[in-house]
């Protein structure tokens, strides 16, 4: 089953969500102008497109591709003046002057990322570089909750959620990659989140963890659902005097140069 998008709520918390691109591709050492710097440059799986021009100002000189599987988020991406192509990142082929590639939070949703990534190394020239950054909260108490209440006798059936498998610990991405031919700077960050308001974990996870769920439930069973896990994320994440709920968050980073 693809997963539908909703780019307005993903958007949601931009700067807590943009954080981790910007530190991700200052990670990058390929030189913005002049001798080897990239020809090409790709933003695979750019969502709304909102970080893209990012990419662009980093690499004046290069051509700027974009792509994401989500047709909801491609219009968004071109609403916003990018020129998104709808490909999904598992069918996505390297062109041979790609010398960046950055996949910002998207192959987590891969079930095969780990030979997409091993794939990209082998097509890459050599000097190429990929950036990856994933999250790595798969066994927080925000998804192991989600899963609970999934497995609940009348969700079961209707959906499966994955756990910590999901991603490569931060050692897995980096004997991935130098088994595939790049050299790896390879990294995690755990970030405090200051959120506020009503439900603040509920609406962060509703735009990412959250959307198989909506997918798999109709609205009224969808309601319920959202219901019994509010409750259970209360607990787990009890606002502080000042009204601040602190959310964790751990991100895994991999920069990897084709040798």
């Amino acid at each position: 089953m693809t997963t539908s998008w909703d780019p307005a709520l993903y958007r949601n918390f931009d700067d807590h969500r943009s954080r981790p691109f910007h530190d991700l591709v200052a990670r990058i050492g390929s030189p913005p102008t002049g001798d080897g710097a990239p020809r090409r440059v790709v933003d695979a799986g750019c969502g709304p497109g909102h970080l893209t021009p990012v990419l662009a100002r980093r690499w004046p000189e290069a051509t700027v591709e974009a792509f994401d599987a989500s047709p909801d988020m491609v219009a968004s991406a071109r609403d916003n003046g990018v020129a998104a192509d709808l490909v999904d990142v598992a069918d996505w082929t390297p062109a041979p002057d790609t010398g960046v590639v950055v996949s910002n939070a998207i192959l987590q949703w891969v079930p095969t990322h780990a030979e997409i990534l091993t794939r990209w190394v082998k097509e890459l020239a050599s000097g190429a570089w990929i950036a990856v950054q994933v999250p790595g909260n798969f066994e927080a108490p925000s998804h192991v909750l989600t899963r609970e209440v999934a497995t609940q006798p009348r969700w079961r059936d209707r959906m499966s959620l994955r756990g910590a498998v999901t991603v490569l610990d931060p050692a897995g991405y980096a004997d991935l990659l130098t088994a595939a031919g790049a050299d790896a700077d390879v990294w995690e960050t755990t970030y405090l989140q200051r959120l506020t308001g009503d439900d603040p974990v509920l609406r962060w996870i509703s735009g990412t963890a959250l959307r198989p769920v909506r997918d798999a439930l109709d609205d009224g069973e969808y309601a319920a659902f959202v219901e019994e896990l509010s409750g259970h994320l209360r607990m787990a994440y009890p606002p502080s005097a000042d009204g601040t709920t602190w959310f964790p968050f751990r991100r895994i980073f991999a920069v990897a140069r084709v040798r």
